[in-house]
């Protein structure tokens, strides 16, 4: 029910415009095409599998098709533990909820793009290769108006590590911290464990 009744090709490139588009959310479909040109960039630059890079950019935000009012109760409907995080901000459920979507929706089965999905807005502790070059290609191509603010810092540490990228992006939410809704677990996991800081999120 929540992919309509696009007929879908197998091709996430023509079916994830296609569903996004048909459901009202032309502005979600063009942010994925850009994010999945990104995340193929990073993989190849990094050595990881670009056609799961691209293929989990793709789909990455399919969960936006589950209205916000929505989503807390499909979770556990589906057995997917909610945060208390998460239930105080359901818009970040939208990344958990695009894992059985990609999967029984559009068919994907690799672990590790599953993976990508399920993480790309948060990251997690022991991310995989694959987790870190999604959730940048994300933070890249930003869904806001003009430039992410953090952009020059990330490219430049690209040139150094997908890691050293990675703790740029994290290191902003740090110092404004204090203005986010919610901090997430997983959040922090990633970032005391990637960049080595010990301090308290609170």
């Amino acid at each position: 029910m929540w992919l309509g009744d696009v007929a879908l090709t197998g091709d996430p490139a023509q079916d994830v415009p296609a569903v996004l588009t048909a459901r009202g959310y032309p502005q979600t479909a063009a942010h994925c095409a850009h994010v999945a040109a990104e995340a193929k960039a990073l993989a190849e630059r990094f050595a990881a599998d670009g056609r799961a890079a691209e293929w989990a950019g793709w789909l990455h935000d399919v969960g936006a098709l589950i209205p916000l009012e929505q989503r807390v109760a499909l979770a556990r409907a589906w057995g997917i533990g909610v945060l208390p995080e998460e239930a105080r901000l359901p818009m970040i459920l939208h990344q958990k909820l695009a894992v059985p979507l990609a999967r029984e929706g559009f068919g994907v089965r690799e672990v590790a793009v599953l993976s990508a999905i399920g993480c790309h807005t948060t990251l997690k502790s022991d991310a995989a290769l694959l987790d870190k070059v999604v959730f940048l290609a994300d933070k890249i191509a930003w869904d806001q108006e003009g430039p992410p603010p953090y952009l020059a810092s990330l490219r430049a540490a690209l040139t150094h590590s997908l890691d050293a990228a990675v703790c740029v992006y994290l290191n902003y939410l740090w110092e404004r911290r204090a203005t986010l809704p919610v901090v997430h677990p997983w959040l922090v996991a990633a970032y005391r464990q990637l960049c080595g800081v010990a301090q308290s999120w609170s």
